[in-house]
């Protein structure tokens, strides 16, 4: 080509809009149409902190109740929600540590930004509920199974029950709000959300009430069960299955955020639209390389090796760099980082969706 080396970045000053990961998003409308169905940049991360907060609240108190339940009728499934809703306050705790270290600015030493520690906080908070929620909850399943239990008064501990699922209803109302608010601004399903979207505190706290409802009618069936039979083994059943249960979501959110820890790109969908739109950009022939990673729930970067016409001036290569960024952040304002290296690549994520 005949061109020297040049870089050309990209960075939205004032703060990026909230990325979203959908590998059904909608990019076929008009730009006006595309910035309508992207989160507000200010209201979506307090969206997820107040989220956070309401879930921490409810669990908290939720813990409590719990706890004295499980002393006073001696009930494992009580006393295995109690270390359930222990494990999810001080989750919640570590969400917001992570929505907050996160979106700390870029420095000298962090250039792109603390993006990536949100999730090396809600990995911690994983594990922390595998540990400590899943692994007490089996731990007294078992003994209550083999050794038994003294029963107690079970209708405090069906009043606590039904205490903790409204509150658990408050919080996991506010949850399914917001993941049906931020889906339906994507054009996507809420089960497409959850499952792609960079933002593990909303997805953490969503999994977290609906386990919490669901350990609370396990608790409830266990002792039912465990009072008209006056068998305990089934309320150290009900307590494994909320370990169980536990691990389960524990499992996912791990996964979750080892794989955005370790460099998630945009869906391939996206992906396409991206390499097209450059391809579209005046004098560049052909997009050698395009690619992508998620730096954090708010930040996504860019970078490709282009392939520009051979008589473009560097005053041509200039106006193309400014429209390629305005193309791709028309498209998804959540990318803050755009580098555009006139080099040849090798081809990267080049092939037709499947």
């Amino acid at each position: 080509m005949g061109h020297s080396l040049a870089i050309v970045t990209s960075e939205h000053p004032g703060g990026p809009e909230r990325p979203s990961d959908m590998d059904d998003i909608d990019l076929e409308g008009e730009p006006e149409v595309r910035h309508a169905a992207i989160p507000d940049a200010d209201t979506a991360p307090s969206e997820s902190v107040l989220t956070v907060i309401i879930a921490g609240l409810a669990n908290l108190a939720i813990a409590g109740a719990k706890l004295v339940a499980g002393l006073l009728t001696g009930s494992a499934a009580i006393l295995a929600e109690a270390a359930h809703s222990f494990a999810d306050t001080t989750t919640e705790v570590l969400l917001y540590t992570a929505l907050r270290r996160g979106a700390k600015d870029p420095d000298d030493r962090h250039p792109f930004g603390y993006g990536k520690e949100s999730y090396v906080w809600a990995f911690i908070a994983a594990l922390f509920t595998f540990v400590a929620g899943a692994g007490f909850s089996i731990e007294r399943g078992i003994d209550t199974i083999l050794r038994g239990e003294e029963a107690g008064d079970f209708l405090v501990a069906y009043i606590v029950l039904i205490v903790s699922a409204i509150l658990e209803g408050i919080s996991f109302i506010r949850a399914v709000r917001q993941v049906r608010g931020e889906a339906t601004r994507w054009r996507t399903s809420p089960f497409r959300f959850l499952r792609a979207t960079p933002d593990t505190a909303v997805k953490a706290v969503f999994l977290e009430d609906s386990a919490a409802l669901i350990g609370l009618a396990l608790a409830a069936a266990g002792l039912g069960l465990t009072e008209a039979t006056g068998d305990p083994v089934w309320d150290g059943i009900a307590s494994i299955g909320i370990g169980v249960l536990l691990l389960i979501v524990a499992a996912t959110l791990s996964v979750a955020n080892v794989s955005l820890l370790v460099g998630r790109a945009v869906p391939r969908r996206l992906h396409q639209r991206l390499r097209a739109e450059l391809s579209a950009v005046p004098t560049v022939d052909r997009v050698d390389q395009l690619l992508t990673m998620q730096l954090g729930p708010e930040d996504v970067l860019v970078a490709a090796k282009v392939d520009f016409a051979d008589d473009a001036t560097g005053a041509d290569i200039e106006a193309a760099a400014d429209a390629a960024e305005r193309r791709l952040t028309t498209i998804y304002p959540s990318i803050r980082y755009v580098f555009l290296d006139p080099t040849r690549g090798r081809a990267g994520r080049a092939e037709p969706d499947r």
